[in-house]
């Protein structure tokens, strides 16, 4: 199997992306933990991964059985932490469970304290105040947020890159009332705004989505457009025209290559931005849908529960972590693309 051929600028950059130590580990720390996350399922469930069963194997975290197909009388989904129903299946077999037994919406009604309890080595850093155990809601907020944040990024970053890319190179009057439009665009109070929508309808995690993507795009389209404008009289740009290359060929073919470095460059503060516009709807109430796995939502209980101190100190943690990666990858990300790094030896 033929393996792909770097360039030598390429090779350049990803030296001066691993030079960044601090930069290189959180990359793979954030890639580590976003992985893990996305088989939370498996990590933190109140359902079982694997029963056996009378000699046949279920799996509850894929599909839902009736408490039947175990030898119960009830129809409906079998409750698997039921001490009736794990007598009946171990009888008959075993059960294997996740690392945490617990999801993200499971209301724990054997505390040995009111809720929100303390950390014990059942919860291991608590549960909230209507009783959710901390570290499971922690893992799915985690997800959900990365998943949100890079939804939002890329469908930004197509649509910022697009406009600029149009700006710079029509120019005139095409540049000239975009730029209008984004000043007046970009002065309306994007937070008030999200909360006035998101008050009168019911926000999903799309329709959220859409309502951050409405301001979000505005990031990447000052370094495309600049980009474009500089570019767009080089000699093999008039050239092309000459050729009768289409525009729509020369804006994505030839230009937009150029552009695409101090795009990337931005795109992990973008993502970091995004997180923090999410978190900061969810701790106000107007994010993700009541009992959605949210981290903004714990720091909020940390707010109004300061008796247990575990709730906020587990939301500052997690979020000041995600954040923190994702800013040191943005520097070693800023490096790599740095013509006077990248050129010049790798000094700093």
């Amino acid at each position: 199997m033929a393996l792909v051929k770097l360039t030598p600028l390429t090779q350049r950059r990803l030296h001066q992306f691993r030079a960044n130590r601090r930069g290189y580990w959180s990359f793979w720390i954030f890639l580590t933990l976003f992985f893990v996350s996305l088989f939370a399922e498996f990590i933190a469930n109140d359902k079982p991964i694997l029963v056996r069963y009378d000699g046949g194997f279920y799996m509850p975290v894929f599909k839902a059985y009736p408490e039947t197909a175990f030898g119960g009388i009830f129809e409906t989904e079998a409750e698997y932490r039921d001490p009736e129903v794990k007598k009946l299946i171990e009888d008959k077999g075993w059960i294997v469970w996740p690392l945490i037994p617990y999801s993200y919406r499971t209301i724990i009604k054997d505390l040995p304290s009111p809720a929100p309890s303390p950390p014990s080595w059942r919860n291991w850093l608590g549960t909230d105040d209507q009783a959710r155990d901390v570290v499971a809601r922690m893992i799915y907020g985690f997800r959900i947020s990365v998943l949100f944040g890079l939804i939002l990024t890329v469908l930004s970053s197509i649509i910022g890159v697009t406009a600029g890319a149009v700006q710079g190179y029509f120019g005139g009057w095409t540049d000239l009332l975009f730029q209008r439009f984004i000043e007046i665009w970009a002065g309306l109070p994007t937070l008030y705004l999200l909360i006035i929508l998101a008050s009168i309808v019911r926000p999903n995690f799309w329709w959220l989505l859409g309502l951050m993507l409405l301001f979000s795009w505005m990031a990447l389209v000052g370094v495309v457009r600049a980009e474009f404008l500089r570019a767009r009289n080089f000699d093999y740009v008039r050239a092309a025209k000459a050729l009768g290359v289409k525009d729509s060929a020369i804006m994505f073919r030839h230009l937009l290559p150029n552009a695409m470095v101090a795009s990337l460059t931005m795109m992990p503060f973008i993502l970091s931005g995004s997180l923090t516009t999410l978190t900061a709807l969810d701790f106000i109430g107007f994010g993700l849908p009541v009992g959605s796995p949210s981290l903004g939502e714990l720091l909020n209980q940390g707010k109004n529960n300061i008796q247990a101190p575990w709730l906020a100190i587990s939301g500052f943690c997690s979020i000041a972590v995600m954040l923190s990666l994702l800013v040191f990858v943005g520097e070693a990300v800023r490096d790599a693309f740095d013509p006077r790094k990248t050129f010049g030896g790798g000094g700093k």
